[in-house]
């Protein structure tokens, strides 16, 4: 996201984002990655998603592993408009989002991440269903375009766990939901 909340320009673009990540960042996004065994994905996403990393996963280079671990590890696509699910690893759900984050959360298994667009991943925040936030701060000020945190109903308190800079630029801020 940019330094003023954004996800992608007023056009969807995604061009100012910092694609030369550091070693140091590649490990981050590896150890974070590393426990998840369920990518939940909104559609609109999951049509780019699924295709790109089932490509890189064929070719030989530096992140190959990276893509094996996105193209192997089951997803989940929500969605309102697809009827099956032609990508391996993939199912699709269209029932109540409360009830089927809630589903996958209690069932056993490793982490849970969420890759989703802005519509979809504010959803999953306005309902409570995110406990832990890893933001990925771009060097950009945008002005405007997409926020992440759009139409939340109620106020949101976090917990600091983490603030790392890379040398690419980039800061993340990693945060969980305050336990009341």
């Amino acid at each position: 996201m940019s330094v003023d909340g954004f996800i992608a320009g007023p056009n969807a673009e995604m061009d100012w984002m910092v694609w030369d990540w550091d070693d140091a960042l590649k490990n981050y996004v590896i150890a974070l990655t590393k426990p998840v065994d369920c990518i939940v994905l909104g559609r609109k996403l999951a049509e780019g998603f699924i295709p790109h990393w089932s490509c890189a996963a064929q070719i030989e280079n530096e992140e190959q592993i990276f893509a094996l671990k996105m193209n192997e590890t089951h997803k989940v696509v929500f969605t309102k408009t697809l009827k099956s699910a032609d990508w391996s690893n993939t199912v699709l759900a269209n029932g109540n989002l409360s009830y089927e984050i809630n589903t996958l959360k209690n069932q056993e298994g490793g982490d849970i991440i969420v890759y989703g667009g802005g519509s979809f991943v504010s959803s999953l925040i306005n309902k409570g269903l995110i406990d832990e936030y890893h933001l990925f701060i771009n060097p950009t000020i945008l002005g405007s375009g997409m926020p992440i945190f759009q139409s939340l109903s109620t106020k949101q308190n976090l917990v600091l766990k983490l603030t790392q800079g890379f040398d690419c630029g980039m800061t993340v801020l990693c945060y969980e939901i305050k336990k009341d």
